[in-house]
């Protein structure tokens, strides 16, 4: 497997920690590129050409879950680049003890994620998108390809919801967050 690949694998894999349970998985429609998640209040565009790995990621990060993992090519593609990245999961808070609110998720993450070579760009901090105020970390690897990874938090129904987009830099990261969308939740 390419080196970069293995690489986005590895770090995909780590940012997913552990999925005892999670809420209903959203639904994705392939006409219009959208995965929705509508207990959860939220829409995100899938970029024309992307592929899909939810359902492969799911089954490899048991007992997890992975509501939507979508990369730019195939995780085992060969590729200059980083391979963009947009991974949305959820874990129970009950994983967490003493967590109490969505900043808190940084510590393991950030643990996680510099012992993969990173170094954080951003401390969490309050990131409104829409209506929503999340918890937003930036990070960024520049050995080898660069890359660089904002995730965005939240906690609803009893579970840490994390957004993670890798991208080659800020800019590009910032296009794959302006895809995701808060709506209304719907009530379950």
């Amino acid at each position: 497997m390419p080196r970069l690949a293995a690489t986005t694998l590895i770090f995909v894999f780590t940012v997913t920690l552990a999925f005892p349970q999670a809420p209903a998985a959203g639904t994705y429609d392939e006409a219009t590129r959208l995965f929705r998640h509508a207990i959860l209040g939220f829409t995100c565009k899938v970029p024309y050409g992307w592929v899909l790995r939810t359902k492969e990621m799911s089954e490899a990060s048991a007992p997890g879950t992975v509501l939507l993992a979508a990369f730019e090519r195939p995780p085992d593609a060969k590729g200059d680049s980083v391979n963009s990245t947009i991974l949305i999961a959820a874990e129970p808070v009950a994983s967490y003890p003493g967590l109490k609110d969505a900043v808190d998720y940084f510590t393991p993450l950030t643990e996680v994620t510099t012992a993969k070579g990173f170094k954080v760009v951003e401390e969490p901090y309050d990131f409104v998108l829409g209506r929503r105020h999340l918890a937003r970390g930036d990070f960024k690897k520049e050995s080898g390809v660069p890359v660089y990874q904002a995730t965005l938090v939240m906690i609803a129904n009893g579970s840490v919801i994390s957004f993670t987009f890798l991208g080659a830099n800020a800019e590009e990261v910032e296009q794959l967050i302006a895809n995701l969308i808060f709506t209304p939740a719907k009530s379950h």
